[in-house]
């Protein structure tokens, strides 16, 4: 994959183009293979600003459209046992740093699952912009971390009898996304 090292956006606010955004997370399952979900409904906006360590991202998820294509294993991620939608419904993103280190983009920021906010760093992709056939500027991203759930109170597990457990303790979030210029 061919990214881009420097970051040349027009100033001012981008839109996330949800029909081509990916808010993805990755578990381990009995440790032997990898379950993905989505959160499809979420809404946010960039804020692209001169100095382009100065721009702010932030982004809240409705933690009641988690989606892994198993509608059991989806109503008991919104049950107490994981987001607890009933009292949070929500997950939000909000940035506090960009920054370029050794050629790679990092977006710092406060990940707020439940009642509970941390740090995490996003690897950030720039892929590049384009003009849309409706004569929109977009711009292409891609940003990848990996965190540890029971960091956020989602400590549910079973213990597996022939050792191991049922479902990892760290989940890879990945984040494909198209910007639209407003």
């Amino acid at each position: 994959m061919t990214t881009k090292t420097q970051i040349n956006l027009p100033v001012g606010t981008w839109t996330f183009d949800k029909t081509h955004t990916a808010l993805t997370f990755i578990a381990r399952h009995m440790m032997v293979t990898k379950v993905r979900g989505t959160f499809p409904a979420f809404d946010g906006s960039v804020e692209v600003a001169e100095n382009l360590s100065d721009s702010k991202v932030n982004v809240t998820i409705e933690t009641a459209s988690v989606t892994t294509g198993a509608p059991d294993r989806d109503g008991h991620l919104i049950s107490p046992d994981f987001f607890d939608v009933a009292s949070y419904p929500n997950i939000r993103f909000v940035s506090t740093d960009l920054r370029q280190e050794d050629g790679q983009w990092l977006m710092i920021g406060d990940l707020t699952i439940k009642d509970v906010t941390k740090s995490v760093t996003l690897d950030v992709f720039f892929e590049g912009t384009n003009t849309n056939p409706w004569g929109k500027t977009v711009a292409g991203f891609s940003a990848s971390t990996e965190v540890d759930r029971e960091d956020w109170g989602l400590t549910w597990n079973v213990a597996l009898e022939t050792g191991g457990v049922l479902l990892s303790r760290k989940v890879k979030l990945e984040i494909e996304t198209e910007l639209v210029k407003a």
